[in-house]
């Protein structure tokens, strides 16, 4: 039988019970999706449940799945959304970036009808972002950073100085003392660490 070559995306076949997401894969609406470009294996467990998984050629390609922490650069805000390059899943940067959106009513868990999205974001900025669903080939990824620890995490103030956050919806340049708004993400003292190490 000769192996059947897949890219990202591809639906390779549904999620009952007698199949399951294995590595290189994803569940989604009922179905399995190739995560990788490579070849579909179906392996068959002990408990006679087969695995369905995508193996690549060489290095495995990431991509951005549903409830992945993505790092995100800001390339431009209008009133109603921002569009985002995806440079990494996770911890692993990515050999190329993937388009990206947070809609307005995806900025923050309350209080959605007052935001502000160039109080929010501005481009050039370095945030945090939840995958909400894969979206659609123009616009791409669906994100939100609606939570505590996700949103803008490096900031760069209009007197070219790294910005320091003040509160959760402001940050402060060291040179000028001006205050932007920003919604910022609560960076935890260990991510600090790793970002001072990097």
């Amino acid at each position: 039988m000769v192996a059947e070559l897949v890219v990202p995306g591809s639906r390779l076949c549904s999620a009952d019970t007698g199949h399951q997401a294995g590595p290189g894969t994803y569940t989604q609406h009922g179905y399995i999706y190739s995560s990788l470009a490579g070849e579909v294996r179906l392996v068959t467990r002990p408990d006679s449940v087969v695995s369905v998984e995508v193996r690549g050629g060489g290095r495995d390609t990431v991509v951005p799945a549903q409830r992945d922490i993505v790092t995100v650069r800001l390339l431009a805000v209008n009133p109603r959304f921002a569009k985002v390059h995806i440079l990494c899943v996770g911890d692993t940067v990515l050999p190329e970036p993937f388009r990206g959106l947070v809609r307005k009513e995806d900025v923050r868990a309350t209080e959605k009808d007052r935001v502000e999205m160039y109080r929010s974001f501005r481009p050039g900025d370095i945030a945090l972002a939840r995958v909400i669903s894969l979206g659609d080939a123009q616009a791409g990824y669906l994100l939100t950073t609606a939570e505590n620890e996700l949103g803008v995490v490096i900031a760069r103030s209009e007197a070219g100085a790294a910005m320091v956050p003040v509160s959760w919806s402001e940050m402060q340049c060291p040179v000028s003392c001006v205050k932007e708004g920003r919604k910022v993400a609560k960076v935890m003292p260990e991510q600090l660490a790793r970002e001072a190490v990097s």
